[in-house]
């Protein structure tokens, strides 16, 4: 880490601006992906990669339906095919082809021979619901339509003035139905090669054309299309190599789904570093950590919670010795990384020359244990979790945890948390493994720029005040797909992005989150609560698994409460409780609730500048938040809204005392 004092403002005023500046290491980082300034579309990274990296293993697909891997040239091979046999299909330059399906070779190779022939798609995951799919074959335009399998077909139950439109459907796995290609036949279509590489010059290639078209959640309506460009693309391909730059050949676990922004650009820039990817799933991530030993992975913050509360499990589990030891050599490590960050001024806070002493002095007594602890502990514990090998784990989709974040830096998983949003292609900023401030969102990639501006004025505010991030860059999105009145919402005539998020900024340019505008809880007193640290304060009692707070028009604050069952049985009966867990509001649970809401109250009251306003006047016990239920994404973040219309009886029922 280079030491540097958080004191020095490296920009010009004390303004809330940030922007891009580079060391040396992301300089040279930058330079040597120069090469890729040529490229004009993404799928021409393949011919490229074809020769640079031919026979090493680009992808692996164990748990697909069809178990499939293939090498740089095959895939390549493969996707000049596909290609072919797209245009053979009918499909032109501009033409937008649907795509409906989970991750897959097929699905890459699907995705970027429509890129190669100037087509664009527009994407969504198999399992959406059937509605949504629907409402995007309509608003994208599409000619074509691409499903995961004959279950997605059916549940679509288009009718036949739909299907007319079509010109084609193609499905990527099973037996199909009559009318609708199966892999293999299509890929027959192109087997006949010749002057497969003259479909390139049909259409003239240029950066503005349409490389995607993704669509926002529709929490608070019908989803909006995101039209993403080649350009928008591409700049993340160039850009992410500041925060990671692993070499060719690395393994590189891809447990996100496909389809979703994040995982999309992720995706590109490890192919383009000629890395193996290996697509899991959450239902396998726990066998693949340690099989694949991956370097570099793709995650969210729930990811981490999970891979954690797998760890603490196994610890409870062991003699009451070895159970007393790694914790203790836990708490110990995580200390001595608290007195280094400050030391080397890497905390959100202000340090002062005398608790630089104090952390320096700290550093000296619990170095030794640390040195025993990483020496002999931590990579035994690492390789188990995570495969021993993980130099970039970067985090994004949400903001982490503190208590997650200083549990894996204990251990020496620094994770890399980033910023953005389906708009913004996705980063906007993520955190560098040389500068990699807890709390934080990091600094911009290269070429973008943010501010910090007044909600209501939208006048800059200062550095460490807090305010609306706006963000600025060639990652943004030009405007939603359609829809004139709603990017004129989000977008300004000088290019400023409106992200909806609340934070501030630091004077070496890292951006902090403090929640976002629209979830800001205001009580019937005038308070304003931001949800989102509270709730990542509160999911860290190992008694609970998920918190939704609760309070908007109200006195008080609420949550509906997910608890951990077994953590709070054992709980109970260390208190001679009753061990039964009674989910909702009765007079069955009133005893439990009482007792687990005083102390969620002490792990909010021991917050860093905590208020009364804060504290949970009352709690229930709620089914979990989950994918298959509708109440989580695709990337596993809370659908407030969805989450609060099932449970809205019960609430009503909260305030009703």
């Amino acid at each position: 880490m280079t030491k540097t004092n958080s004191k020095k403002n490296i920009f010009a005023s004390q303004d809330a601006y940030a922007f891009w500046i580079p060391n040396r290491k992301e300089e040279q980082a930058i330079i040597e992906r120069s090469h890729l300034e040529t490229i004009v579309q993404v799928d021409e990274i393949w011919e490229r990669l074809k020769v640079q990296c031919g026979n090493t293993l680009a992808v692996d697909s164990p748990h697909s339906y069809h178990p499939e891997s293939f090498s740089y040239k095959e895939l390549a091979e493969n996707i000049s095919k596909a290609a072919f046999s797209f245009s053979q299909l009918g499909v032109e330059p501009d033409d937008v082809v649907a795509l409906f399906a989970e991750n897959s070779p097929r699905w890459l190779i699907a995705d970027q021979a429509l890129m190669r022939i100037g087509a664009t798609d527009s994407v969504r995951g198999a399992t959406a619901p059937p509605s949504e799919l629907r409402y995007i074959i309509e608003d994208s335009n599409a000619v074509g339509l691409i499903i995961q399998n004959s279950e997605v077909w059916r549940r679509l139950s288009l009718n036949d003035d739909q299907i007319n439109n079509f010109k084609f459907v193609l499905q990527l796995e099973g037996k199909a139905c009559e009318g609708v290609f199966e892999w293999d036949s299509f890929l027959n279509i192109g087997s006949n090669t010749e002057n497969v590489s003259n479909q390139e010059k049909i259409f003239k290639k240029k950066l503005t054309r349409i490389a995607t078209i993704l669509y926002t959640s529709g929490t608070t309506g019908k989803p909006k299309g995101v039209p993403l460009t080649h350009s928008n693309l591409l700049h993340q391909i160039k850009s992410l190599a500041c925060v990671a730059n692993p070499s060719p050949g690395s393994p590189v676990l891809s447990v996100l789904p496909i389809w979703h922004s994040y995982e999309r650009s992720a995706e590109y820039y490890f192919f383009s570093c000629g890395c193996t990817q290996t697509y899991t799933s959450i239902r396998h991530l726990k066998e693949d950590l340690p099989r694949v030993k991956p370097v570099v992975m793709a995650t969210v913050p729930r990811l981490w919670e999970s891979i954690k509360l797998g760890f603490e499990d196994a610890v409870d589990k062991m003699p009451k010795l070895r159970k007393m030891l790694i914790r203790s050599a836990i708490s110990n490590s995580k200390a001595y990384k608290l007195a280094r960050r400050k030391n080397y001024f890497l905390t959100i806070e202000s340090v002062s020359s005398f608790e630089q002493i104090v952390s320096t002095l700290e550093m000296i007594l619990r170095y030794p244990i640390h040195r025993i602890s990483s020496t002999f502990l931590w990579p035994k514990i690492l390789t188990k979790i995570c495969g021993g090998r993980l130099r970039f784990p970067i985090s994004g989709g949400g903001a982490i945890a503190p208590h997650i974040d200083s549990f894996f830096e204990a251990l020496g998983i620094e994770l890399l948390v980033g910023y953005g949003l389906t708009e913004t292609s996705p980063v906007l900023t993520c955190r560098r493994p040389w500068r990699n401030i807890r709390g934080g969102a990091g600094q911009p990639l290269p070429h973008t720029e943010i501010k910090i501006v007044d909600p209501e004025t939208f006048h800059i505010r200062k550095l460490r005040q807090k305010g609306l991030v706006l963000a600025r860059g060639p990652q943004i999105m030009s405007g939603y797909l359609g829809k004139q009145s709603e990017s004129k919402k989000v977008l300004d005539d000088n290019g400023w992005f409106n992200t909806g998020d609340l934070g501030m900024l630091l004077a070496d340019g890292s951006l902090i989150l403090t929640g976002r505008a629209k979830d800001t809880i205001v009580l019937s007193s005038g308070e304003n609560i931001e949800p989102g640290p509270l709730e990542e304060c509160l999911i860290a009692c190992p008694l609970i698994e998920q918190a939704l707070l609760l309070g908007q028009d109200q006195k008080h604050l609420a949550a509906l409460i997910v608890p951990r069952i077994e953590n709070l049985k054992a709980w109970l009966e260390d208190r001679g409780f009753d061990s039964k867990i009674v989910l909702g509001l009765s007079q069955d649970n009133h005893k439990l609730r009482q007792s687990l809401r005083f102390e969620l109250n002490k792990v909010l009251a021991n917050r860093p500048a905590s208020r009364r306003e804060e504290r949970l006047f009352s709690i229930a016990l709620v089914e979990p938040f989950t994918i298959e239920n509708g109440l989580l994404t695709q990337t596993l973040k809370q659908k407030r809204k969805q989450i609060i219309n099932r449970d809205l009886k019960l609430i009503n029922k909260i305030y009703s005392f």
